[in-house]
């Protein structure tokens, strides 16, 4: 089986959100946290978290990406009762027994979609539609993180001297030169 576990391809999620969750927690869509909210009354990081966020259940922080990974049963059952424990701690539920069957939906959800490959990224865009809030899901290849692509470039021109004020960047430069 499969499942989806926050991951921080850069250090953005730590500015974007209040709580930003650690890589590697287990994750679900995150809806449920806006379920007595006014979406249109949301500003600055929780309509971020609204709009764009996993929510990592062990934190109860937030992740702009997923990675579906593979997960066994005893996994399964681990992230089933580590949710039913922040229903009972955090939003009221009686007792573990009452929050399990409520823990287990929202972790099957997030197992439904993982029909791809393991390694695959997932994002989430969430939105408030008459009344109702609306999910959409969309992959990523997870090979298109491995290596930042190159923004700047800087080359050295043969004979010619910086002019008078100016710092030739590229004799800065440490490494490989273009």
């Amino acid at each position: 089986m499969k499942l989806l576990k926050t991951i921080r391809a850069d250090p953005s999620d730590t500015f974007v959100f209040d709580r930003a969750a650690q890589p590697g927690e287990w994750a679900i869509s995150g809806a449920l946290m806006f379920a007595h909210l006014d979406p249109a009354g949301l500003r600055g990081k929780a309509r971020a978290a609204f709009r764009a966020g996993f929510l990592g259940i062990d934190s109860l922080g937030w992740s702009t990406l997923a990675r579906i990974v593979e997960a066994s049963e005893e996994e399964r059952t681990a992230a089933i009762e580590l949710l039913a424990r922040r229903f009972v701690e955090r939003f009221g539920a009686p007792d573990l027994m009452t929050a399990r069957p409520a823990a287990a939906e929202e972790i099957a959800f997030a197992a439904s979609l993982c029909d791809h490959p393991a390694g695959m990224l997932i994002a989430v865009s969430r939105r408030q539609e008459n009344d109702v809030t609306r999910e959409s899901f969309r992959t990523l290849q997870a090979n298109a993180w491995s290596k930042p692509s190159r923004v700047f470039s800087f080359e050295a021109e043969d004979d010619e001297a910086a002019p008078a004020g100016q710092i030739d960047l590229a004799a800065l430069i440490d490494g490989e030169r273009r």
